[in-house]
């Protein structure tokens, strides 16, 4: 038995208690796989256009010297730069995004219902087992990812902060930065930051996965209490009610991940634009760098762009691949 179908069967037990029947959910059995990679990457790189700007405000911020506000910054980008500079480097992004969501969404799903299954099948109550496998696909998910998105984010970063006082060297595209860091540094300097990038991004996911879970059941409860007033009746909320549930949780969870790690990200990002006078940014003079701008609140800077981009893209994510994976199933799964 799937870990999904065997998921619904605990579900259906909750559900006599709890007295809430919530739509089938699509598993990774039931999904026409060429659906969804294609539709996928086609919503993913709508919605990657639409947060884009302030994933360039935010990387702006922390890497400037001095640090600026956050406002004044997007003022200067408008200004200086006009509404293109805040898609610096987005093609290259773009250009990324497809490959690197294919990997994250098969990892993630493959995950989920492997780990799944098998904790179920331990015995673990179905609560537990559905935590675990969040946070086990959040990690595989992040790892899987990263092989391909840590060139991309080094040379669209690079592409980020041109115009800025920070912008290490020139480049006139993705491809010519590409180049340059290949002769420059070579493989290496396309992966620069890659363990950072694991350290970030993998706790990030397990945070945001294990949270989500968790708000999704603590709204249910809510929810279920104002609709219902309290008492004994059976509850069915339609799509509607399930896709606004799904969005609080996703902007909750996206908020947390934010918080708990903008340190590592500000770290990983400096290490991939940065240059310390020729030298290579290690994590050891990138932190002692931090420190001796503005303490241990210069690791919190662009955390106003991050924190509201995270929550958005969160948000706008997990209703679209909820949405995805409903438009991929296969005829007569349901």
């Amino acid at each position: 038995m799937s870990f999904m179908a065997a998921r619904r069967a605990e579900e259906e037990e909750g559900a006599a208690a709890a007295e809430i029947h919530l739509p089938a959910e699509v598993d990774w059995e039931m999904l026409d796989k060429w659906r969804f990679f294609v539709t996928g990457a086609a919503l993913f790189s709508g919605v990657s256009a639409a947060l884009y700007p302030a994933v360039v405000l935010k990387t702006r911020l922390q890497v400037a010297q001095p640090p600026s506000p956050c406002l004044r910054a997007a003022a200067a980008i408008l200004r200086h730069e006009g509404p293109r500079g805040f898609y610096r480097g987005f093609a290259t992004s773009l250009a990324g995004t497809v490959p690197a969501r294919a990997l994250y969404m098969g990892a993630l799903e493959a995950t989920k219902s492997a780990v799944g299954t098998a904790t179920l099948r331990l015995g673990v109550p179905e609560p537990t087992a559905s935590a675990a496998a969040s946070a086990a696909a959040g990690l595989s998910s992040a790892v899987a990812a990263q092989v391909v998105w840590t060139p991309i984010d080094v040379v669209s970063q690079r592409l980020m902060v041109q115009g800025s006082a920070a912008a290490a060297a020139r480049y006139r595209g993705g491809v010519d930065a590409f180049k340059k860091i290949l002769c420059s540094d070579g493989l290496r300097g396309l992966y620069r930051g890659f363990g950072m990038s694991i350290l970030t991004y993998a706790p990030s996911n397990v945070v945001w996965w294990t949270s989500y879970f968790l708000s999704q059941r603590l709204i249910w409860g809510g929810v279920r209490y104002h609709m219902d007033g309290g008492g004994g009746g059976e509850l069915r909320p339609g799509q509607g009610t399930v896709v606004a549930v799904q969005g609080a949780s996703a902007a909750v969870s996206g908020g947390a991940a934010a918080v708990v790690t903008m340190p590592l990200d500000t770290i990983k990002t400096r290490m991939q634009v940065l240059d310390d006078g020729g030298e290579r940014m290690t994590i050891g003079r990138t932190v002692r760098s931090l420190l001796r701008e503005g303490g241990w609140r210069a690791c919190y800077r662009g955390l106003g762009p991050r924190w509201a981009s995270t929550s958005l893209s969160a948000t706008t994510m997990i209703t679209t691949y909820e949405f995805l994976k409903r438009l991929s199933a296969k005829d007569g799964s349901f």
